[in-house]
């Protein structure tokens, strides 16, 4: 165990108010002056002396006046609490001595005398640079508290603001992250590219053997939440060699010049410990991409930050053995001189987890749960589509905390689907009151969601509708959405035809329209300006995209006819899927009202209601194709394993009866060959038969 190191903080501020004990209880002098020895004895004889000091060594005395006759003596009282003492230098100790005796006999002198010694030579070097030296203590303890890490900012302070603020994390540190791969679930491809970084720091005779370099450095793009931090942490826990890790944004501060300082303590910290790994957190704070002009949103600081970092990757220097990883959401603002092979070779893209990762995902965070047998992880991992790896984490802990709010001894399944509809639509307020028409107003808009979408081809499978208030929203419905790879022109149509139908079913029904269908309509305005615009699926502007990711540009890339031309596609476009939506409650209008009726009732249904009004739905949604398909698989994978195992069975078996049948037969023949043998005579033996001779 290392001892703890003595603070000198401490034996500084003790001698700091040592000295200034001594300077403010010396005498004070402030109202002292010095005066003729005749004058001194007309303060005697008239009474205004109180008491008296004498110094033999230097023949001087100091008198104090009585506070009584100050006004005498110095023209106004003093302010001063302590009486004001006068100096006066004498010639003879006996006469002086012989002069207050006599007045002090007639009664007129009634102070004491007191006698005192000059200070030596050191106490009088103190006293006169006593300030000066105060002063120098208090700039070296400043200094030191600034540069060492004391009180005065340590790390922080203006001394080290230019060193790295990297944590490192070693093997068999306790503070290292205590995190493994087995502790990320999914991201399989990631985990198999940041396995190989560790691998190679392992090993790097496996691959230096056949000309393989070790690579510079990895970049984790991925959405927020997908897991690109704790890939890190268990790249941390897996690598055995020291780990830096530090976010984009400690590098750099208001004092000019401090990121580059940053950057190269850093890679030098790193290259006494090399190998090593550097890990980087959010660093698009650094690594935006350089403007070519500083009018137009240039940071001067944050550029030579990233110069630096530029050169530290990959520039006249060697950083042999050191692996730079970074994580960040924004990829596509990054630097390009950044992205090159050479800084960062691969890009580690970690999206967010699919239908079998989520389960995986579930897997994980349930394991601390007490959960019941109601709980359906693939039926979870279903209802959550988009969600990240701390979405899922976030609905677990939610779920737990609902179990508790209801004073449950297990968490079920009731409970993960209330944290699913808190985190999506926000806290049910069932305190907010509507008025009956309000309620069917937004019961004719919810079925009509519902309606259309069971019956469009493409269309999202419903889960549940509810009318009571969540979040910002008055009603709300719930579906499967459908995690297609790609999306045709028909499956965009039916969406944003079933997202419509809200607003359809309000116009036909009630004969008006509401303010509840906003954000149906912003979402309806983006998707259809991302097929016309982007996808180049409009009919007068087939195969165009004029999607820019330029930043700071102000000018669109397309003309103002053709922003004209987009507009009226984009227009044509939902007015005709709005008609459509129409059409489709018209004809299914009666289990509409019906489905409308028993929103108003129950104010929550589920996907069996409308299973029980319109019948089942005629299509298979894409995620159940994929999980049968995925059962069969399965399914056929355990019956080869079975076979296999049958047929090894049968195997053994048969070897095991002509093992038996082989030993039955030899004994067979060993018993005939015993009995067709001829007798021998008694006396006969053979010679093994014989004794052996001693």
């Amino acid at each position: 165990m290392q001892k703890p190191r003595f603070n000198f903080t401490w034996l500084y501020i003790l001698l700091i108010a040592g000295l200034a004990f001594m300077i403010f209880t010396r005498h004070d002098t402030s109202a002292s002056r010095s005066v003729d020895y005749t004058t001194f004895k007309e303060f005697v004889e008239k009474g205004y002396v109180a008491d008296v000091v004498i110094n033999k060594d230097n023949n001087t005395l100091t008198l104090a006046i009585d506070s009584k006759h100050e006004k005498q003596v110095y023209g106004v009282a003093s302010k001063n609490k302590k009486p004001a003492r006068i100096k006066v230098e004498f010639g003879s100790i006996d006469n002086l001595e012989n002069f207050l005796d006599e007045q002090n006999k007639e009664g007129v002198f009634k102070g004491k005398v007191s006698y005192e010694r000059d200070n030596d030579f050191i106490s009088n070097l103190l006293w006169n640079f006593a300030p000066l030296i105060i002063i120098i203590l208090i700039w070296i303890f400043i200094m030191r508290g600034m540069g060492s890490g004391g009180f005065m900012g340590g790390a922080g302070s203006i001394f080290s603001v230019g060193k790295s603020k990297a944590q490192l994390f070693e093997k068999d540190d306790k503070n290292s992250p205590q995190i493994t791969f087995k502790d990320v679930a999914g991201q399989a491809g990631a985990k198999q590219e940041v396995q190989e970084i560790v691998d190679f720091l392992k090993k790097p005779e496996k691959y230096t053997n056949l000309g393989g370099k070790i690579p510079k450095g990895a970049l984790l793009v991925g959405p927020p939440g997908t897991g690109k931090t704790l890939l890190a942490k268990a790249v941390a826990g897996e690598a055995g060699v020291p780990f830096f890790s530090m976010s984009g944004s400690e590098f750099v501060e208001m004092f000019v010049g401090v990121g580059a300082s940053r950057v190269r303590d850093l890679f030098q910290q790193a290259k006494a410990k090399a190998p090593c790994i550097i890990f980087i957190d959010e660093i698009d704070a650094i690594g935006r991409a350089r403007s070519k002009t500083a009018a137009m949103g240039g940071n001067d600081e944050r550029e030579s930050t990233l110069n630096q970092l530029l050169t530290e990757m990959d520039g006249f220097g060697t950083n042999s053995g050191i692996i730079i990883m970074a994580a960040t959401n924004r990829a596509d603002i990054l630097d390009g001189a950044l992205l090159r092979a050479g800084r960062f070779d691969r890009q580690i893209h970690v999206d967010l987890p699919d239908l079998n990762e989520r389960k995986e995902i579930f897997m994980v965070h349930l394991k601390p749960l007490k959960i019941d047998e109601t709980v359906d992880v693939a039926q979870l991992a279903r209802q959550t589509p988009g969600f990240s790896g701390a979405d899922i984490a976030n609905v677990c802990n939610e779920a737990a905390l609902i179990a508790a709010r209801n004073n449950k001894d297990w968490v079920d399944k009731q409970c993960f689907l209330d944290a699913v509809d808190r985190i999506i639509g926000g806290l049910e307020k069932k305190t907010k009151l509507l008025t009956a028409q309000e309620k069917r107003t937004i019961a004719l808009h919810e079925a009509g969601h519902a309606t259309i979408s069971w019956f469009l081809e493409y269309a999202n499978p419903l889960v549940k509708v509810t009318i009571v208030p969540r979040g910002q929203a008055l009603g709300a419905a719930w579906y499967m959405p459908e995690e297609r790879q790609i999306s045709t022109k028909e499956e965009i149509l039916d969406e944003i035809c079933a997202t419509l139908g809200g607003r359809a079913a309000e116009e036909l029904f009630t004969g008006r329209i509401s303010t509840g269908a906003m954000n149906d309509l912003e979402k309806v305005t983006k998707r259809a300006y991302g097929m016309i615009a982007y996808a180049g699926m409009g009919d007068k502007l087939p195969n165009l995209c004029y999607y820019d990711n330029q930043e700071y540009q102000f000018n669109k890339p397309y003309s103002d006819k053709t922003a004209e031309t987009i507009d009226e596609e984009v227009r044509n476009l939902i007015s005709g899927e709005y008609e459509r939506a129409k059409k489709v409650l018209l004809e299914h209008k009666d289990g509409h009202a019906q489905l409308a009726q028993r929103l108003i009732e129950k104010e929550v249904i589920f996907a069996e209601d409308l299973e029980e009004i319109f019948g089942k739905r005629p299509w298979t949604s894409r995620t159940d194709e994929i999980l049968a398909a995925n059962a069969e698989e399965d399914q056929a994978e355990d019956e080869q394993s079975n076979n296999a195992i049958d047929h090894k069975k049968e195997n053994e078996e048969i070897i095991r009866q002509k093992i038996v049948q082989a030993v039955i037969e030899k004994a067979a023949k060993a018993k005939e060959a015993e009995q067709n043998a001829p007798d021998a005579p008694a006396d006969q033996q053979s010679e093994t038969d014989k004794p052996k001779e001693a």
